[in-house]
């Protein structure tokens, strides 16, 4: 009901004015009485609600999902998970051989990743895109970013959060890392205006040593869980080597162990990493036992005000 609901166009409609029944079947090209169930249905899920007048119009969930352009996204990809998750065994069973979304997640179908053009990673930027605003500010509000003068996002897509974080910490300087493809539609964005020219651009992966970049700060956002153990442990250890003294990682991402989260965490990433192809959702404790492994100290679990949006761990290299 929630992705007809936004493949209708209603949710952005009703954010406009109140509506009719008649006026959104027209819009949708629904008969009335497919447009009344439908209606029906977003009135429980509390995402519209009647207005009087025979009218209709959003309600907090609603006005929340319109309000916040990552939301949408997320719902409006999700068909391919579903037409995945439409022989569940199998994708168990298979570990996700031959699933729709490993192709969507171009770095995880098994091609060398720096190989792939800005055009193979574009729609997988552009979600990440919409959907790191979900974190920015629960990251900025948790954690003192002002204590460090250099900050790297690794693995940062087309820089939506660094440019975040522009805007809001002057001093701050930004380093955004990720795959050539990624970076070179980064570039063209920086030449046209169209993002912060103070921030610099590094093209790397994570398979092997860091391009030198000089930050105290290495940020890792809902990176970690998207990869396997092996991976991770070799990243992690990367970012040891590139550090300084006294310098911090941060990893932020929902945790399988997270009061708020863990039903995401096990019943949603369980099998959506899996779809995908690689990596899988991991507790707050086995994160901080990759980072200790990898040489880092004074791990620590920081508080968030939505831990479904992203829970914070620190260690600091000695």
């Amino acid at each position: 009901m929630l992705l007809a609901l936004v493949q209708t166009g209603w949710l952005r409609r009703l954010a406009e004015s109140p509506c009719s029944v008649s006026e959104l079947a027209a819009a949708a090209d629904l008969p009335e009485d497919s447009a009344r169930r439908l209606l029906s249905a977003g009135c429980e899920l509390e995402l519209i609600e009647a207005r009087g007048e025979g009218r209709y119009g959003l309600a907090a969930l609603g006005a929340a999902a319109v309000g916040n352009p990552g939301v949408l996204a997320m719902v409006e990809h999700h068909p391919m998970f579903y037409r995945d998750l439409e022989q569940p065994v199998r994708l168990l069973r298979e570990r996700g051989k031959g699933a729709e979304l490993r192709s969507f997640w171009s770095y995880a179908d098994g091609r060398d990743p720096t190989q792939l053009g800005a055009a193979e990673v574009a729609a997988y930027s552009r979600l990440m895109a919409a959907s790191n605003s979900f974190v920015a500010e629960e990251i900025a509000a948790s954690y003192p970013l002002r204590r460090h003068k250099r900050v790297l996002d690794l693995g940062g897509g087309n820089g939506q959060f660094v440019a975040y974080l522009a805007g809001r910490f002057k001093n701050l300087q930004l380093v955004l890392l990720d795959l050539p493809g990624v970076i070179e539609e980064v570039q063209r964005c920086q030449r046209a205006g169209e993002f912060p020219a103070n921030i610099e651009l590094l093209a790397g992966n994570f398979n092997g040593p860091l391009p030198a970049h000089g930050a105290d700060l290495v940020m890792l956002v809902r990176v970690v869980h998207d990869h396997d153990d092996a991976v991770v442990a070799r990243l992690l250890r990367s970012v040891f080597e590139s550090l300084p003294g006294g310098g911090q990682v941060l990893v932020a991402e929902p945790m399988a162990d997270s009061r708020e989260a863990g039903r995401i965490g096990a019943a949603y990433f369980g099998l959506y990493l899996l779809a995908m192809g690689q990596g899988r959702s991991r507790s707050a404790v086995e994160i901080a036992e990759l980072l200790r492994s990898a040489g880092f100290v004074k791990v620590r679990r920081l508080a968030t005000r939505l831990e479904i949006h992203a829970q914070l761990l620190t260690g600091t290299r000695p």
